[in-house]
C-alpha cells in the first residue's frame, strides 16, 4: 500500500516514509491510496482475536512494508496490561442517559489517562522501525503542538527512545492545571516542553511552519536530524485509532448488544477531527456505521461547517472547560475533504490555501451534501457540559470528564431531534481527574473549593468514590522541570536552540 499527499498526488511514499516524515513536503497530509475492505466474513473472523489481534490485522493491511514480526513486536510492546490495566485497553461501559442506552468507549486507561495513549504508545515503535527503513542513521526530532492531551501522551511515549528528541509546545493558558503539571514534570533525557503566548491554533500553525521551512530543515539535515510529527497529522497516529472503533464493534457483538452486520452510530468529542475521521475510515473499510456525530464545545466551527459547507475560523475563540477541543483549525478535516472530493488534490489544496490566506473556504455542493448525509454536527457550552456531568453521575453513578460530557450532551440532542436510537458508541477521551476543578464544580457547586489542583482531586475522590488513576496520583509531589514561555515568532529559534544546533 502506498500513500500520497492530499495536496499533491505526485508525492507518493511508502507507509514507513509517511510515518517517518509525518507531513508531506508541500504541507499536505499523507493518505492511503486505497483502503482495505472488510466484509462480514472478515469482521466475523475478528470477533475472536481480541484487541491485539485486531490491531495486528489492521496494521498488516496498511503497513505493507512492515514484516509480520515487526508489527507483532510493536503491538505487544504498546498494549501491555502494565500500561493499560487489562488485556482490553479500551473497554466499554454500558450505561443509560436520559433513558437511552449509551455505550461509553473508555479510551483513557493508558499511562497518561487520555485517548491519545491508544496511538502514542505504539507510534514510537512504528517510527523507530520506519526510520531504519527510510532514513537510517538520522535522529528524529518530534515536534508537537498540543491542546493538552497529545503533549503528555507523546512525551511519555517517546521518553528516552533511542535516536529521537521530542519538543512539545502548548498554549500557556489553554490547558488544564493537571495537563500542564503532567507535561512540565515529564521525565526523560530527550524531552523538552515550552509554553507559547497564544492559543492551540497558534501553536499548531507555528509547528507546521517550522516543518516546511527549508532553511530549518537544512540545518537539521546538516546535523543528521529530521523532523517528524506525533500530532494526528502523522498517519502513524491516525491508524491506531481506526483499530479501537473496529474492536469496539466486535465487543458489542460479543457482548450481545448488537448482531454482526447491525449498524451503529459513533459520537466523538472533536477538536482536530482525527478521532472521528478514524471512525469514518473504519466505515469506508466496511464497519457498519450509520451516522458520525461530531460534538463540539463553544468553539463550534465544525458544527457550522457540517451544517453549511462553509468553514470559517474568523470567529471568537473561547477558552472552555473542555480545552482539548478549543480549536478553530481542524487539521484532519483536510483528509476527509480530499476523500469526499474524489481524491482531488488540486481542489483540496485550493481550500487549504484559502484557509491560510482568508481563514475561510466553501466546499462544493457535492461535497457539502456528502458531509451532511454522513455527519451530524452539534455543540454545547460549559454550563450544559457541567449539567450533563452532574446528571450522569446522579442517575448512573458514572463520572465523566468535560469532553465526554460534550459528546453525551450532543448525542442527547441528536436523539431528541431525530428519534434515531441506533445502538451508539460514545468516545470517552479522558479521565475526569484530568479536569478536576470543572468536574468537581459540576457535581458539588462552586462553593468551598480547595486551593490546589491535587486538593480538588482528593475532594472529588471523597465525594464520588471514583478511583484516582495511579499515573495522576503519582504526580502530586513531582517538581516541574520545564517553565519556558515564548512568543509564536520565537518558536523556530527555540527549536534550534533546544537541539543545540543554533
Amino acid at each position: 500500500m502506498l500513500y500520497n499527499s492530499t495536496e499533491n498526488k505526485n508525492e507518493v511514499v511508502s507507509a514507513s516514509q509517511a510515518i517517518a516524515q509525518g507531513i508531506s513536503k508541500d504541507g499536505g497530509l499523507f493518505v492511503p491510496q486505497e483502503l482495505p475492505k472488510y466484509d462480514i466474513d472478515t469482521l466475523k473472523e475478528l470477533l475472536s482475536l481480541g484487541y491485539k489481534g485486531i490491531a495486528k490485522k489492521v496494521f498488516s493491511d496498511f503497513l505493507t512494508d512492515f514484516t509480520a514480526e515487526e508489527i507483532d513486536e510493536c503491538v505487544e510492546k504498546a498494549y501491555t496490561v502494565e500500561k493499560f490495566g487489562g488485556e482490553n485497553p479500551a473497554p466499554i461501559a454500558y450505561k443509560k442517559f436520559n433513558g437511552n442506552d449509551v455505550n461509553i468507549l473508555e479510551l483513557w486507561h493508558g499511562p497518561t489517562c487520555a485517548f491519545k495513549d491508544m496511538a502514542l504508545q505504539i507510534l514510537p515503535h512504528l517510527l523507530t522501525k520506519s526510520l531504519k527503513k527510510t532514513n537510517d542513521g538520522k535522529d528524529a526530532v518530534i515536534l508537537v503542538a498540543t491542546s493538552g492531551d497529545t503533549g503528555k501522551a507523546a512525551l511519555e511515549g517517546f521518553k528516552d527512545v533511542d535516536h529521537t528528541k521530542i519538543l512539545v509546545f502548548y498554549p500557556v493558558d489553554g490547558v488544564s492545571p493537571m495537563q500542564k503539571h503532567q507535561m512540565n514534570t515529564q521525565e526523560g533525557a530527550n524531552v523538552n516542553v515550552c509554553a507559547i503566548e497564544g492559543n492551540f491554533d497558534d501553536a499548531q500553525t507555528g509547528v507546521k511552519k517550522i516543518f516546511t521551512t527549508a532553511e530549518i530543515n537544512e540545518v537539521l539535515h546538516n546535523n543528521n536530524m529530521m523532523f517528524s510529527s506525533a500530532n494526528s497529522i502523522n498517519w502513524g497516529r491516525l491508524l491506531p485509532q481506526i483499530v479501537y472503533y473496529i474492536a469496539s464493534y466486535c465487543e458489542l457483538v460479543n457482548d450481545g448488544k448488537i448482531k454482526l452486520g447491525d449498524k451503529i452510530n459513533v459520537v466523538v468529542p472533536t477538536g482536530n477531527f482525527g478521532n472521528i475521521l478514524a471512525s469514518y475510515y473504519a466505515c469506508c473499510m466496511g464497519l457498519p456505521i450509520n451516522k458520525f456525530i461530531c460534538a463540539s464545545n463553544s468553539n463550534n466551527v465544525l458544527t457550522d461547517f457540517i451544517n453549511s459547507g462553509v468553514y470559517d475560523k474568523n470567529r471568537q475563540f473561547y477558552t472552555t472547560i473542555s480545552p482539548s477541543m478549543d480549536i478553530l483549525v481542524s487539521s484532519n478535516l483536510e483528509r476527509l475533504l480530499y476523500k469526499l472530493s474524489g481524491d482531488n488534490d488540486a481542489v483540496t489544496a485550493e481550500w487549504m490555501t484559502a484557509l491560510k490566506t482568508s481563514g475561510k473556504y466553501t466546499v462544493s455542493e457535492e461535497v457539502k451534501n456528502a458531509v451532511t448525509s454522513a455527519f451530524y454536527g452539534g455543540c454545547c457550552d460549559d454550563e450544559e457540559t457541567k449539567k450533563v456531568i452532574a446528571k450522569f453521575f446522579k442517575e448512573e453513578g458514572y463520572l465523566c470528564d468535560t469532553h465526554t460530557a460534550v459528546a453525551v450532551s450532543v448525542y442527547d440532542k441528536y436523539v431528541q431531534e431525530t428519534g434515531d436510537k441506533t445502538p451508539v458508541v460514545i468516545a470517552s477521551t479522558a479521565s475526569p481527574y484530568k479536569f478536576s476543578r470543572a468536574v468537581l464544580t459540576a457535581v458539588n457547586g462552586e462553593d468551598n473549593l480547595p486551593e490546589t489542583e491535587f486538593e480538588m482531586v482528593d475532594m472529588l475522590n471523597k465525594l464520588t468514590g471514583v478511583e484516582i488513576p495511579a499515573p495522576l496520583a503519582s504526580l502530586k509531589d513531582k517538581k516541574a522541570r520545564f517553565s519556558d514561555v515564548v512568543k509564536v515568532n520565537e518558536m523556530p529559534d527555540y527549536v534550534l536552540s533546544s537541539l543545540g544546533v543554533k
